[in-house]
């Protein structure tokens, strides 16, 4: 199947933080891609920036790594072509050298999309954006594009985005998200909104509960220091794992419009039922992995990594959330994440009701309920649990079979990294899929609350073996509702 590529306008990317591991991860094998698809117009400039001493040369030797690291089979002509669009330009933040360099660069084309990637610690958004403004690079064609985490805490938040928000207005700045980037994501809208098949059933009346799982098989390794300030309830359920929620909760959109989804999206959080100090003890459960086995040999325990002797940041959460309006009263979310977990996986559950009678015998077997799983990784996909009569003779035989579909199989296209979509929807200038300030505001007025519970309770997070999915308190938080844990999808 041909995949139909819409180039974008004349742009100047400028990167910050070039030489660091998003930048090598991701970023530059994105553009490459991109590239190679023929999305990027003959002119686009990609100016590399951090801290180094680099020249052109030097980067695009970097860059030459990264590729044939991360990407692998690299078409050498394709290669030259991308090279050719990179510059470089030391800029040290702390000290203000090199701002007249990059000046001087982008002044060549006052009249293209500019766009700055801070790929950089949260803790240097503002003195970048200041730094931006006073240099004299903003323009009505600008665009700044900020990771997450943004802020620790709601007050955090609101500093680093007012800092970031004094410089760019609001419809300049994408806060991005890469879980929203990916085709699974997108297709759950397409699969709610473009059928006539789900939408009728997306409701109480159906639908029994949703899970919500993103699980990794790594531990904190080198980020061990990092995560110790953080914990998976603010580095995963602020953000991606809230964001999948609003994706599944919301209300179907006026238009695609980026204002309208995002409209939606922030009704569903506001609408969360708060937590609190009194309910955090049976609504959520936090961990924190001990030594165990992974991948077919011993790992250390995440103090180990850690190196000291204790710390209460929790490497697994999971939580019950249930949204207080007309269409979800009574249906529990159940959100879980963490660290060194049986495998890397991530998957969105939706359970739908049992059937409310039987016409068939006992000897035909136990209904199960449908099930829709919908795959984010590793292997993307959808997946729907239905009930058939078992093939052959010998009367009615019921048995739940699933109706597949995977993006690699039915498309047969290298399907493109959530960076790739979403750095040409910088520049295309389209918020649909980045969050605007008020939803972060409104998924830290939730979890803050769960963070002031913890930090006031004498218990400290539960441990569990590394290798395994979590504390045995998680899977209680389910089964005492009756229900399980859905990893036989996994």
């Amino acid at each position: 199947m041909a995949v139909r590529v819409i180039e974008v306008d004349e742009f100047d990317l400028v990167v910050f933080g070039a030489s660091g591991d998003l930048a090598h991860r991701k970023l530059i094998p994105a553009l490459y891609h991109r590239c190679c698809d023929g999305q990027l117009p003959e002119n686009a400039r990609i100016i590399a920036s951090s801290r180094r001493k680099y020249s052109d040369d030097d980067y695009k030797a970097w860059a030459r790594e990264a590729l044939s690291e991360h990407v692998g089979d690299v078409d050498a002509d394709a290669l030259e072509v991308f090279l050719a669009r990179l510059h470089y330009v030391t800029i040290d933040i702390g000290s203000g050298e090199g701002w007249d360099d990059l000046k001087t660069i982008l002044d060549e084309r006052p009249d293209v999309i500019r766009a700055f990637y801070l790929a950089v610690g949260p803790d240097l958004f503002g003195t970048i954006c200041k730094s931006i403004g006073d240099a004299g690079l903003v323009t009505d064609k600008t665009r700044v594009v900020i990771e997450k985490p943004i802020g620790k805490d709601g007050a955090s938040a609101k500093t680093l985005n007012d800092n970031v928000g004094g410089v760019f207005d609001e419809h300049q700045i994408f806060r991005i998200d890469h879980y929203l980037g990916k085709e699974t994501v997108q297709n759950l809208m397409a699969l709610r909104f473009a059928n006539a098949l789900f939408e009728p059933l997306w409701n109480a009346a159906h639908i029994d509960h949703v899970q919500i799982t993103v699980a990794e098989a790594l531990g904190t390794g080198g980020r061990a220091g990092y995560y110790d300030t953080a914990g998976a309830l603010r580095d995963m359920v602020q953000n991606h794992i809230l964001q999948l929620l609003c994706l599944v909760a919301m209300e179907p959109p006026e238009s695609m419009n980026a204002d309208s989804v995002r409209d939606e999206k922030l009704k569903v959080l506001k609408a969360l039922a708060p937590i609190t100090e009194a309910t955090a003890d049976k609504l959520t459960v936090r961990g924190q992995y001990k030594a165990g086995a992974s991948a077919g040999g011993a790992v250390p325990g995440y103090l180990e990594e850690l190196g000291r002797d204790d710390s209460t940041t929790e490497t697994f959460v999971a939580l019950k959330a249930e949204i207080a309006n007309w269409r979800w009263a009574g249906v529990p979310f159940y959100l879980r994440t963490g660290k060194r977990l049986a495998q890397r996986v991530s998957e969105i559950v939706v359970q739908f009701r049992p059937i409310p009678h039987s016409i068939f015998d006992e000897e035909a077997g136990t209904i199960s309920a449908n099930r829709l799983i919908i795959r984010l990784q590793p292997d993307e996909g959808v997946q729907m649990k239905v009930m058939i009569k078992d093939p052959g003779p010998g009367g009615m035989r019921l048995r739940e079979v699933p109706l597949d579909m995977s993006f690699a199989d039915a498309f047969k296209v290298r399907n493109p990294d959530a960076y790739e979509r979403l750095i040409m929807d910088v520049i295309r200038g389209n918020q649909t899929l980045f969050m605007r300030r008020d939803e972060v505001d409104a998924a830290w007025a939730w979890v803050d609350p769960i963070l002031s519970a913890w930090t006031n309770s004498k218990e400290t997070p539960r441990g569990y073996t590394a290798g395994t999915w979590g504390p045995s308190a998680s899977i209680a938080l389910v089964e005492r509702d009756g229900r399980t844990w859905a990893e036989d999808g996994l």
